[in-house]
């Protein structure tokens, strides 16, 4: 799956640059910092965090409540860095979904138990795969995918029931997939191998898309699927 990518949205840049810190010290990946609504949206659309830290207090108008709520519908997950506030806020802060919530002040174990522990479950819950593609955030379930096909420095997206183009290598894209449910046939194709209808001497079948497979591939695929 490779490293975690990480955005956070903290208004106190001491306590931004500790986590950040701290995260790269544990392996994680921070694609973007920011301390309010506006610049958050912007950085998540263009950079594609699989997990956003979220301060509930931030500069400007709008709160870290009003983020959770944009990155709800947007099916983006996110972890609650808070501190003790008021009832009001805590009453807008339940009718949000977050995968939980870390207590300022924080220590970097227990940043990182929490962010573990959040990601395994949602993992185990559901894997999905996030991008953007034509000004717009998707979310979809790596089970829909059928593969991914390179194109130039795009990606196309292929599910049963549409084609996405994403402004990003196949290589970014594959390496946010599950290794044990995808795996590359060919230097332009990555393939969803729940969803081979047919393996043939140089391609396969992908619900009536014809796949070529290289010939260094060909052993190892044969012995993916006849594990599975």
């Amino acid at each position: 799956m490779g490293k975690l990518k990480i955005y956070i949205v903290e208004d106190d840049p001491l306590i931004a640059f500790t986590i950040e810190t701290a995260l790269k010290k544990q392996g994680y990946s921070i694609c973007g910092i920011t301390d309010n609504f506006e610049e958050a949206l912007e950085g998540i659309s263009k950079n594609n965090p699989q997990l956003v830290l979220v301060d509930i207090q931030l500069d400007g108008e709008k709160d870290g409540v009003h983020l959770a709520e944009k990155l709800d519908t947007l099916k983006i997950p996110y972890l609650y860095l808070t501190s003790q506030t008021d009832p009001h806020t805590i009453q807008r802060v339940k009718e949000t979904r977050p995968l939980g919530y870390i207590v300022k002040p924080f220590t970097e174990n227990g940043l990182r138990s929490n962010i573990e522990i959040a990601w395994n479950n949602y993992k185990n819950d559901e894997e999905y795969l996030s991008f953007s593609a034509n000004n717009e955030l998707y979310k979809i379930r790596q089970s829909q995918i059928l593969y991914l096909k390179a194109f130039d420095n795009y990606c196309y997206v292929i599910t049963q029931e549409r084609e996405y183009l994403v402004p990003k290598t196949l290589k970014f894209l594959a390496a946010q997939l599950n290794a044990e449910k995808f795996t590359k046939t060919h230097r332009s194709y990555f393939v969803n191998l729940l969803k081979i209808d047919a393996l043939r001497i140089d391609s396969l079948l992908i619900n009536g898309f014809e796949i070529p497979v290289s010939n260094s591939k060909k052993t190892t695929l044969k012995q993916l699927l006849q594990s599975k």
